[in-house]
């Protein structure tokens, strides 16, 4: 991310922004997401801010949480600002870090501080935290838990190294949408759409990757509403996926649920799912259950060709391959990297849209060769399927479209102007402001995360608040 000051070179600032976690059987949280870099120049002001998030966290009766998984760069400042802050707590609770990357996990844990705890997860330490707060005894002393296990390892990296090809397919979708952004509204910058693109991913959690792939292929607006004439479209009807209460706002929970239903559809060890990205036209891997970790590398690494997910995206239709060491559909590549996770067997099936296009692919995973889902497994995962593509298609219609509707008002908003009709920080809704307090009456909905709306869509759903990364 770019400071707005013009200097292109220089390390984007260090932000914090605040949300309260509620929930938990007697405490909530809260949780301090950062963003930027921090170096030697910028470390004492952190500080500060840092020490008036944490005393804030003290006065509410809350433990404070730092999410540091968009923390670059930083090195000996971050350590430092850490050091000090937390001898500056001793006697109080720990200060909990969640997702922070493999480089600064290893400092801080080399580091040995004293008061810090590390999770890889904020879901991880708000189970912690729901386990202690739930315990009747008191509570051991506070000390630093940072054991080994929780150092990088070589699975730390693999992640990160797919993330960073995630990331490296995804960043000229973003850069094309902070394009489109700052010519439509005229922002002073590409850090100045991004930020409105970011509160908007946050506001409706709705992924990044998502909202930058439907700004780039949706219709531009014209007028004051994006998308006028929309109606409110209920939620279909799921069978399959609406088991346990899930949300069909929350993506990541959904397409959580369709991989876990398709394992146990299919008695598979292992499986994935894919959707499409239509501003790069391709399959986007999304979750997976089981998959190792060469499998995955090759996946994320973009070669769709010579896959049974690429067959079954093209054919329209289911496509199993009992025997990958001898089918011919697949390349060389493929076979490779399934033959080394003990893969002998794949089953694709196609999330096809009411017009018959494909917008994604759920794939299973067998170690046996020759195996074949019986009659009734086969029907169950096309149902899947068509279950997947209903809610897909409200996700798109619905929740992506009122993110788009709230970006489109946000920028036609006239900036407030100095003095005393300004409002309370004075500066554009675009402009880097002082970190926002969103305090949530039901906890917080976790991000996760582009899918595109279907031609003609035509919704309005609720907006929802500000929420947190998972």
């Amino acid at each position: 991310m770019k400071p707005s000051s013009g200097r292109p070179a220089a390390p984007a600032p260090l932000v914090i922004e605040s949300s309260v976690v509620e929930g938990l059987p007697a405490e909530g949280a809260l949780l301090l997401r950062m963003a930027g870099s921090l170096d030697a120049a910028g470390a004492e002001a952190w500080s500060e801010e840092l020490r008036g998030h944490l005393e804030q966290a003290d006065r509410a009766g809350l433990r404070p949480v730092l999410d540091m998984a968009h923390v670059q760069l930083g090195g000996a400042a971050v350590l430092r600002t850490l050091s000090e802050t937390t001898r500056a707590r001793a006697g109080r609770p720990d200060l909990i870090i969640v997702r922070a990357r493999p480089g600064v996990r290893e400092a801080v844990h080399l580091a040995r501080l004293e008061g810090v705890r590390l999770y890889a997860t904020l879901d991880e330490a708000l189970r912690e935290l729901a386990r202690a707060a739930a315990r009747v005894e008191e509570l051991p002393a506070w000390r630093s838990q940072m054991a080994d296990p929780l150092r990088p390892s070589y699975e730390d990296l693999h992640k990160e190294v797919r993330a960073l090809r995630a990331r490296v397919r995804t960043a000229p979708v973003i850069g094309m949408a902070q394009g489109a952004l700052m010519v439509r509204y005229g922002l002073p910058d590409a850090g100045s759409a991004f930020r409105v693109l970011r509160e908007a991913s946050q506001r409706f959690n709705v992924p990044l990757r998502v909202l930058v792939s439907a700004v780039v292929v949706a219709r531009p607006p014209d007028g004051e509403v994006w998308f006028p004439g929309r109606r409110s479209l209920p939620v279909p009807q799921l069978r399959i996926l609406a088991r346990g209460g899930r949300d069909p706002r929350c993506r990541r929970q959904m397409i959580d649920a369709v991989v876990h239903e398709a394992l146990a559809v299919g008695r598979a060890p292992a499986g994935y799912v894919q959707l499409v990205d239509p501003a790069v036209n391709a399959l986007m891997l999304e979750t997976h259950h089981g998959c190792a970790d060469v499998f995955l590398d090759h996946l994320v690494r973009g070669r769709g060709e010579g896959t049974a997910d690429a067959a079954a995206r093209v054919g329209g239709r289911q496509v199993g391959v009992p025997d990958v060491a001898a089918d011919p559909r697949l390349s060389d590549d493929c076979r490779r990297a399934l033959l080394a996770t003990g893969t002998h067997a794949v089953r694709s099936v196609p999330v096809l849209s009411a017009a018959g296009s494909c917008t994604g692919v759920i794939t299973l995973h067998w170690p046996d060769a020759g195996h074949r889902p019986t009659s009734a497994q086969t029907e169950a995962l096309a149902l899947l399927a068509t279950e997947t593509s209903a809610w897909l298609s409200w996700y798109h219609r619905s929740v992506l479209l009122d993110a788009l509707e709230h970006l489109h008002r946000t920028l036609i908003r006239p900036a407030p102007r100095a003095g005393p009709q300004a409002g309370a920080s004075g500066v554009p809704p675009w402009e880097p402001g002082p970190a926002r307090n969103t305090h949530h009456g039901k906890g917080v909905r976790r991000m996760s995360n582009p899918q595109q709306p279907d031609s003609g869509a035509v919704t309005r759903a609720a907006p929802h608040r500000r929420t947190a990364a998972s």
